[in-house]
């Protein structure tokens, strides 16, 4: 798709990680995150049981929100059946002259989140498969964990020069770890950033703090896949993709894939689209069936799109729905 190839079928996929995989697996989050077995075998169940969808970034070693804020030594807190969460570590704005520049060899979660690849890489192999997206939560998205959301927005409109200077030392982070886990895993061709902040702001705001920082991170490396994620308001965001070098889009379901295509132009890959919650994890299998059938009749040309959730598969879906989305999909490409 991203070589401009046209594909015989229509494309299902699904952002799947630590809010779905642990309680459809049947363990706890703390198990899912403490346990290498638990997460090799959770994942590939999830890969064998549907194989003709995609799950997308594959096999995604993280730690819920925490693992990039560890890395600037974030306090974190732990919960047996919900996402962790982490702490704020810049109590005011003279704080982030003196943040510490993460190694993102050594620091915080960081080298757990290799070693699990490393462990279980032979037998996601075995498997056929392969490590194939270097992965970070964006720099607005962290920025906002490290400050508070609100602290942070408003920093933005009150301290620019401050905030830039945060968001500068972030990017350089994100970008040596997104390098370091090329150099770790040559498989990888690909890059995957969530940033929902980016949604947030205004057009004159995306151009001074978030264009410049996506530049460079999603040139950090080689990669074929450069893949945002951005669940909140994406209008913004669809119109400076190419900019910004990004050639796959999931957006939230709020946007319609023709809106979103017109803006973001022919050749970007969009993953969407159907309500994530009160569809794919709140509604009947016919509920999932009638939003899919809703979303492919609000775009005509159906190539370059890989058929999703406008967001990442949030926790409670069931196989059922799972599956009559795909069948769904499956008979409106006949």
């Amino acid at each position: 798709m991203i070589d401009g190839k046209k594909l015989s079928y229509q494309p299902t996929g699904f952002i799947i990680d630590s809010p779905w995989i642990p309680g459809w697996y049947g363990i706890s989050n703390i198990q899912y995150y403490a346990s290498g077995e638990h997460w090799i075998k959770a994942n590939l169940k999830a890969i064998n049981l549907f194989p003709d969808t995609w799950f997308l970034p594959g096999f995604w070693s993280e730690y819920g929100m925490c693992t990039e804020p560890s890395a600037f030594g974030a306090r974190m807190i732990w919960l047996e059946n919900s996402l962790p969460h982490a702490e704020r570590t810049l109590n005011c704005i003279e704080d982030i002259g003196k943040m510490p520049s993460p190694n993102v060899k050594t620091d915080g979660l960081l080298p757990f989140v290799i070693d699990r690849l490393k462990t279980s890489e032979d037998e996601i192999k075995r498997n056929n498969h392969q490590i194939r997206f270097a992965i970070s939560r964006g720099p607005l998205n962290i920025a906002s964990f490290l400050m508070g959301t609100t602290e942070f927005m408003m920093s933005l409109a009150m301290n620019p020069e401050e905030a830039q200077q945060l968001l500068d030392k972030i990017t350089v982070f994100i970008c040596d770890w997104i390098v370091y886990q090329k150099e770790c895993f040559p498989s990888i061709d690909g890059i995957f950033v969530l940033d929902d902040i980016i949604g947030f702001v205004g057009e004159d705001e995306f151009r001074q703090f978030v264009i410049p920082s996506f530049k460079k991170i999603f040139s950090s490396i080689d990669a074929k896949a450069k893949f945002l994620h951005n669940d909140a308001q994406g209008l913004i965001t669809a119109r400076f993709l190419k900019e910004m070098g990004i050639n796959m889009f999931n957006f939230s379901f709020e946007h319609t894939m023709g809106e979103i295509r017109k803006l973001a132009g022919p050749d970007a890959i969009l993953i969407g689209n159907i309500p994530p919650r009160d569809v794919l994890a709140a509604g009947t299998s016919e509920q999932v069936k009638e939003a899919v059938n809703k979303a492919m009749s609000e775009i005509n040309d159906h190539s370059n799109i890989i058929w999703s959730c406008g967001g990442g598969m949030p926790p409670d879906v069931n196989n059922e729905n799972i599956r009559a989305f795909i069948d769904e999909v499956k008979n409106n490409s006949k």
